[in-house]
């Protein structure tokens, strides 16, 4: 990776962009193809429905991004269950039209073998198609690997089965596959926390403490 790229948390002025960018690494997938079958308003249907996700990352979780907008994470803090963005049926039926079923459906598959243990789901890994192969997931997983193990917190991720390989170099480990109908197959993993890299957490305040060093 560019030595003069970064990685900062994101500001509410990046919501906009780290939606682009998710609808841009996603688009050439098997997976848009079969939210959104219709070429003509793939693009545009995956970037209002990652907008919704995008912003409620801003109210129960944390956005990541590399300085030139390459990459980014995006990921919620499930210390304890949050609640689904706001009037999000009416936000997705209006964002997702005629395809809003298979977003439902997709987000059930993906939600039941999701922990009930407190944990940190990585719910994207993005890199805009002009920067693959340029380091930029890797730094990423990096910054996410190590952010984590201060905290001694799993991580959760949902991703798709050509990316197996470089979660597992991160630490993670394959869950059973997740075939949708007449679609691809994802690949849900898990990593546990390298506990030598913990810091002590105040057992009075956990949720503070978590919340303070996964934004730093």
């Amino acid at each position: 990776m560019d030595a003069a790229v970064h990685i900062r948390a994101a500001r509410w002025t990046d919501k906009d962009p780290a939606a682009t960018l998710i609808a841009a690494a996603l688009h050439p997938t098997p997976l848009a193809a079969w939210l959104v079958p219709d070429p003509a308003l793939r693009r545009r249907v995956l970037t209002d429905v990652a907008a919704i996700w995008v912003e409620h990352a801003m109210f129960y979780g944390d956005i990541h991004l590399t300085d030139d907008l390459s990459a980014a994470t995006v990921g919620f803090h499930r210390y304890r269950p949050i609640p689904p963005p706001a009037n999000y049926r009416h936000r997705l039926t209006d964002a997702a039209g005629p395809y809003t079923d298979r977003f439902d459906q997709l987000d059930t598959l993906l939600s039941e073998p999701r922990p009930t243990e407190p944990h940190y789901h990585l719910a994207f890994l993005a890199v805009h198609p002009d920067a693959r192969d340029a380091g930029r997931a890797t730094a990423m997983l990096t910054h996410h690997r190590r952010r984590l193990d201060r905290i001694d917190l799993p991580s959760w991720a949902d991703t798709t089965t050509d990316a197996h390989t470089l979660y597992t170099r991160h630490g993670y480990t394959a869950r059973p596959a997740i075939t949708l109908p007449d679609g691809p197959t994802l690949q849900p993993m898990r990593r546990n926390p390298d506990r030598r890299g913990a810091v002590p957490i105040n057992a009075a305040r956990p949720a503070d403490h978590r919340r303070q060093d996964l934004n730093a």
